[in-house]
């Protein structure tokens, strides 16, 4: 961690910190670290007659997918405001949205208060989430940047390991509806006094300059567009590689976001039978080997092709979803072990992906064209899901064997990404 010519540490990895937080409190409670709840909602749901148990598990479908679908095209309006309001702001927003919709959340009586409140999580993410932080550390950092990113990020992939841990026993002690409020206490006791009292917007206003240089960076040493190389959005929306590649992501993301939001379910269901803290558990198993996962598999792209290790990434993953086809409470651990590591590495590999494939000239644009594409894939993922197992009554069991056609195909084509691309360079 470096130090400045005064022998302080840089301002800049206060901000990291903050911006870790962050992401483990935005997206443990809106997304990776929520659905230790579900449980205990739909029963409340059921018992109160508001939604009939042949539904109940198509209303947990639908409703992560708000999440999931506002998060993702709330992103485009988030940029705009960011050239409006500053990071500091939009995060203190956000903290404010993120309460207001767990404040509802823990007073749902109904499927449409329970729509309405992952909205509200959604929005939130747009204000307090990955975009806001991402540019927030691109203003601190310009040497260093991938290095505090990759810190940054690590945030997601904590909250779903911590929050459920936290959530879990104040649910079996005082109810999920006290329990989300109390959890929810980390927003205003914690992140949102951490972002108002030590969120700068940028290092000159501390008196610094990025990554803690003494004087400013020289303009030669910084990447200009002139220098960025590629494809504009538009060519690379006519390209067969920009389809192949986003439908593609969009399968990764239907097997992460059913994972993510229904395994916690299937995993308390009669077929596997696990009380809440064992479920929890595992969740939290899963979300940690994520963080390694990122780690490892950044490491291993800046060794080999990125292709090539999304290609050991991707086989990984489809290898982890045939262990449901001898799903239990053994092999539920060999699961979370595989698909725990592929998923964080995934979702470094993807981004790095974009700029291989399609260059920095419009790397933004053509990132945020996929991100999208992604979005709907997540969406579906929740709502199909939970779809098969209404139809199943009430078991996950097929829904998740499902997976394996969907990992499968989305193997099949980083195969034929492989190859495209390669046959792209060699013409």
């Amino acid at each position: 961690m470096k130090q400045t010519a005064h022998g302080k540490i840089f301002y800049g990895w206060t901000i990291v910190a903050v911006s870790t937080l962050a992401l483990l409190v935005s997206n443990g409670l809106s997304i990776v670290g929520i659905p230790v709840f579900y449980k205990f909602i739909q029963a409340d749901l059921i018992a109160s007659g508001a939604v009939a148990t042949e539904n109940i598990q198509s209303v947990y479908g639908i409703a992560p997918a708000f999440t999931t679908l506002l998060a993702g095209f709330f992103a485009p309006v988030a940029g705009y405001l960011l050239s409006r309001l500053d990071s500091r702001r939009m995060m203190i927003i956000g903290c404010f949205i993120l309460g207001g919709g767990l404040a509802l959340y823990s007073q749902s009586t109904s499927a449409a208060m329970v729509f309405a409140s992952h909205a509200l999580l959604g929005i939130s993410l747009g204000f307090v989430g990955v975009l806001v932080n991402t540019v927030l550390i691109s203003r601190w950092f310009i040497r260093h940047r991938g290095t505090a990113l990759g810190i940054v990020l690590t945030g997601t992939s904590f909250g779903g390991a911590v929050i459920p841990q936290i959530s879990t026993p104040l649910i079996e002690r005082y109810g999920w509806r006290s329990a989300m409020l109390l959890v929810s206490l980390v927003i205003w006791l914690v992140l949102l006094p951490a972002i108002i009292f030590l969120v700068k917007n940028r290092p000159a206003d501390v008196a610094a300059f990025e990554d803690g240089d003494s004087t400013a960076t020289e303009a030669n040493e910084l990447p200009t567009a002139s220098s960025a190389h590629g494809m504009t959005l538009g060519e690379a929306l006519r390209t067969p590689l920009f389809w192949i590649f986003s439908v593609c992501a969009a399968l990764l993301f239907y097997a992460i976001f059913a994972v993510s939001q229904q395994l916690n379910l299937y995993l308390q269901g009669p077929a596997i039978g696990f009380s809440p803290s064992q479920a929890a558990g595992v969740q939290s198993l899963l979300f940690l080997l994520s963080i390694a996962g990122k780690f490892l598999y950044g490491f291993l792209a800046d060794k080999f092709a990125t292709s090539r290790v999304m290609l050991v990434s991707a086989s990984t993953m489809f290898l982890s979803t045939l262990v449901f086809l001898y799903f239990d409470t053994t092999t539920v651990y060999l699961f979370a072990i595989l698909f725990g590591l592929n998923y964080g590495g995934t979702f470094v590999l993807l981004q790095l992906l974009v700029a291989d494939y399609f260059g920095t000239r419009e790397y933004g644009k053509i990132l945020g064209a996929v991100t999208v594409i992604e979005t709907i894939g997540g969406a579906l993922g929740t709502i199909v899901t939970g779809r098969i197992a209404d139809a199943s009554g009430g078991d996950f069991a097929t829904a998740f064997v499902w997976l394996i056609a969907v990992t499968g195909t989305s193997l099949a084509l980083v195969i034929l990404l492989n190859i495209t691309f390669k046959t792209r360079l060699a013409n």
